[in-house]
């Protein structure tokens, strides 16, 4: 994380009808965008997501993860369907649709992923790094994640 860029504390978010809430703590201002198919079949666009240090759920009882592929998790409320986190299962990794919380003015776009999958009738203006999906499939694999089998480029 750059220096300009600090952390935003604890954040809450809830889901539509209130079920799950979500607090991070020491969350980043910095959002990543995901481009992938998976992903804007799920949420009907890209999937922007946050990250803390740590969080707490409650009304866990109220959601539901489905498993999109041996290596990705993607949970939502089961009452009112907010989607609520992308999870790589590898590193336990959540990555928290930023749209559940205020994260002021300060927060940026941090990366754009997939964007090899990304359609043609949507662009952002912030000039920010494109990584394709072998781009960060390479990323992981260099970070010591393995796979059972290739893993297409979705999540």
């Amino acid at each position: 994380m750059d220096a300009h860029h600090s952390k935003l504390g604890s954040v809450s978010g809830t889901c539509l009808c209130n079920a799950v809430s979500i607090t991070l703590t020491e969350a980043a201002p910095l959002v990543d965008v995901c481009h992938c198919t998976m992903c804007r079949t799920w949420g009907g666009g890209p999937f922007m997501g946050v990250s803390g240090a740590s969080f707490d759920l409650s009304g866990a009882d109220h959601v539901t993860s489905y498993a999109s592929s041996d290596w990705a998790e993607r949970a939502f409320c089961k009452t009112c369907g907010t989607n609520l986190w992308y999870r790589f299962v590898p590193s336990d990794h959540y990555s928290f649709a930023a749209g559940l919380f205020d994260l002021g003015q300060s927060a940026e776009i941090e990366q754009q992923i997939f964007v090899d999958e990304k359609p043609t009738f949507y662009d952002f203006a912030q000039d920010t790094p494109m990584k394709t999906g072998a781009e960060i499939i390479a990323e992981a694999i260099a970070a010591g994640h393995t796979f059972d089998d290739e893993p297409s480029n979705q999540g």
